[in-house]
């Protein structure tokens, strides 16, 4: 776990003068905060059906977080604890990396982020607009969309404690018919269906992008560690508990769903747990999982929004954004980072669902990559750094440990359109070249730039220093 002798990092007790008097996030909020991070509930997998039919859906469900999301998730469990302050995986990349590909990390993943929340006011609506038609297109539906954000950017607002308590409510909101619904369709499942697979007709496009769609963003809780109660204990906890919540919520609906219903592969599209639900037990499970999915949708933006403005606050406050993004409101929120990633999400609502999971998928790659560079990177260079929470495998088991994420991210970055490449490629151009207009602008006293003087600091030990200064 370290030696005491080696890498250590440093800062005040009890966390910074700023935030001393705010109440910190505890384990249970963190938990439901994860799942909404990563999952929200089983809403948005039916395309895995469609796309694989149920075999092939229910087998991706219980391989892929071996492939991806347990070593998304020990990797965020180190390195969050490594490094316990708001920035996270911008932080991970620049200690490894420098700050020129720590600001890289940090646009890639914001506007990944902002892609991946302009969707859940979407979904919210299309799951109401059975009930209210007048949402299904329209100045209706634009008005409900900004009204919607609105009103969840006011939440996140209010401060993090409040989200993570809401995130726990509308957890056990959303996953809570699913429970009645397993128990109701008991005399109906027929286990032959679960068995249903034509390796020949599956669109591998569709079925690995809603996979990884659904389970990944474990890495997005770190940007908001310096907000935890207890980090180096608290975060590797909540990753543990928030797996086996994440994948059991898939798991077990999409088991109900596929053998309890007779197979239409077509049918298996975004909402259509609803209709399954209505085939089970009749109208009233129908609108119960059609409000569990709202609601599900609303939990999903709030903790992608704390994620997206926590992090412009911890880049701001190394100095690779204008000063005024690490201000905070009196409830201790990033006020300045809330608006900004507001705004994208409202620039961005017009793009399709099929374009938005596969944008942010595309640009995610990209920041991953970067960070199985920065986590080796840290192994090899510091192999003797404190790390309250650490993988138990050396250097070779480290890189052994990324190989698998890395090829599933070769094979999604294969499978993009021309037209996502194109978008997602231009959109990281920006990045590369944005980061030296910001110096320039910090050259020229055009914005403020500063770094907060009490941020704990990455320091080796006085045998290290002379071999291996941190960038």
């Amino acid at each position: 776990m370290g030696e005491n002798n080696g890498l250590h990092y440093e800062g005040l007790e009890g966390g910074t003068p700023r935030m001393e008097n705010f109440r910190k996030v505890s384990v249970l909020p963190l938990i439901f905060l994860i799942f909404y991070e990563v999952s929200g509930g089983p809403f948005g997998v039916e395309d895995t059906v469609n796309a694989a039919g149920p075999f092939l859906a229910l087998m991706g469900f219980l391989v892929f977080p071996f492939i991806w999301s347990i070593p998304e998730a020990l990797i965020t469990a180190e390195m969050g604890t490594m490094f316990p302050e708001d920035g996270g995986y911008v932080i991970w990349v620049s200690s490894a990396l420098g700050s020129y590909w720590g600001f890289q990390q940090g646009w890639m993943k914001w506007l990944s982020g902002v892609i991946d929340n302009a969707l859940y006011p979407v979904l919210f609506l299309d799951y109401l607009k059975s009930a209210i038609p007048a949402l299904e297109g329209g100045w209706p539906r634009i008005i409900a969309i900004l009204i919607l954000t609105v009103a969840l950017t006011y939440m996140n607002f209010r401060g993090l404690t409040i989200v993570g308590w809401v995130a726990v409510l509308l957890g056990v909101f959303s996953l809570l018919p699913f429970v009645v619904m397993g128990f109701v369709s008991i005399p109906k499942l027929k286990p032959s269906r679960w068995f249903v697979v034509n390796i020949h007709n599956v669109d591998w496009g569709l079925y690995l992008n809603t996979l990884f769609w659904n389970l990944n963003y474990w890495d997005s809780i770190s940007t908001l560690v310096g907000e935890v109660h207890e980090p180096k204990k608290t975060l590797p906890k909540a990753l543990f508990y928030a797996l086996i919540l994440v994948v059991s919520g898939y798991f077990f609906p999409l088991l109900i769903g596929t053998g309890a219903t007779k197979l239409d592969r077509e049918m298996w599209t975004d909402g259509y747990f609803s209709d399954v639900a209505k085939m089970i037990a009749g109208t009233w499970l129908r609108w119960w999982v059609q409000g569990a999915a709202a609601m599900s949708n609303m939990g999903l933006f709030v903790a992608e929004m704390s994620s997206d403005s926590f992090q412009l606050l911890g880049m701001a406050e190394r100095g690779m954004l204008p000063e005024f993004f690490s201000r905070r409101s009196r409830y201790g929120t990033p006020l300045v980072g809330i608006l900004f990633s507001a705004s994208g999400v409202v620039l961005l609502s017009w793009l399709s669902f099929q374009e938005i999971v596969a944008a942010e998928n595309f640009l995610y790659c990209f920041g991953m990559i970067l960070e199985f560079v920065a986590f080796i990177r840290l192994r090899m260079k510091y192999p003797r750094a404190v790390r309250p929470y650490k993988i138990p495998v050396g250097t070779v088991g480290a890189v052994l440990l990324c190989i698998p994420p890395t090829a599933l991210i070769v094979v999604v970055l294969y499978l993009a359109s021309l037209k996502v490449m194109g978008i997602s490629l231009a959109a990281v151009l920006i990045g590369l070249v944005l980061q030296p207009c910001l110096k320039y602008i910090e050259k020229r006293r055009w914005l403020r730039f500063s770094t907060k003087s009490d941020l704990p600091d990455f320091k080796p030990a006085e045998s290290e220093s002379s071999d291996s200064e941190p960038e």
